[in-house]
């Protein structure tokens, strides 16, 4: 099997069909404002994911803002005013960009001191993705990173049900869906567990990256934009090497 066909069939099997958004220009370069928990965010003492990672493979003028909040649920995240300020981007950037907001949540949504209900966390998802279509910009429902938690040689799944709900979000609301639990938990099973730990923000910590990691998962989420819409390979650039290696479920 060629390079290419690799990179495709893991990249652009979790991909759900969206419908096309009024008032992209193919001429304007994309902005990607990033909405999530700890998981997304930057790296820091409380979190770290995939977000600035993925923010350094885009090329000038293309541009993007991490907003991830550490502990974030689809309710904090409103409540506290993450949203709003991620809404004012988007308004700002509009006319001069092609916008896309990613929206990852589900890592703090299940648990259950948090109080939030399945039904709960799909309504909010589809409102929040109602926003940003509401502004001309284009949502992006992600499924949550991959936890590192093995059982001997197999990766445990324990976000079944946020994963689940917002693959469901994204088929009722056709809204693209970039399904980065598949791929992720695809390179970890293949990688293994020691591998995978390498990746930790802290010992222990299977579910936060370090800065390596941020670049490994960032390159994940590029290459599912990429095959997911191929204008954005303007303004998203690609690592061969390092997209083999993932596609080839080598440690990288």
């Amino acid at each position: 099997m060629s390079l290419r066909a690799i990179v495709r069939s893991l990249l652009l099997a979790p991909l759900a069909i969206a419908l096309p958004v009024p008032g992209h220009n193919d001429e304007k370069p994309a902005a990607f404002f990033l909405a999530g928990d700890s998981t997304t965010a930057v790296q820091s003492t409380g979190g770290g994911g995939w977000g600035d990672g993925f923010l350094r493979t885009l090329k000038s003028p293309a541009f993007g803002v991490n907003k991830g909040h550490n502990g974030a649920t689809t309710v904090s995240f409103v409540k506290g005013g993450d949203w709003a300020q991620v809404l004012n981007l988007v308004k700002n950037a509009t006319d001069n960009y092609n916008v896309y907001v990613t929206i990852q949540f589900g890592h703090n949504d299940q648990k259950p001191a948090n109080n939030v209900s399945i039904p709960q966390f799909k309504t909010n998802l589809a409102s929040l993705a109602s926003d940003v279509q509401s502004l001309g910009a284009t949502p992006l429902l992600f499924t949550s990173l991959s936890r590192r938690n093995f059982n001997g040689n197999e990766l445990i799944q324990d976000l079944g049900d946020v994963v689940n709900a917002t693959r469901e979000v994204a088929a009722a609301s056709h809204i693209k869906l970039i399904d980065l639990n598949a791929a992720s938990r695809k390179y970890v099973q293949a990688i293994g567990s020691a591998d995978a730990d390498k990746y930790n923000l802290v010992e222990g910590d299977r579910t936060h990256l370090n800065t390596h990691g941020s670049d490994v998962f960032g390159r994940i989420v590029a290459d599912l934009l990429l095959g997911s819409d191929r204008s954005l390979g303007r303004w998203i650039g690609r690592n061969v090497t390092l997209s083999h290696l993932i596609a080839e479920g080598v440690y990288a």
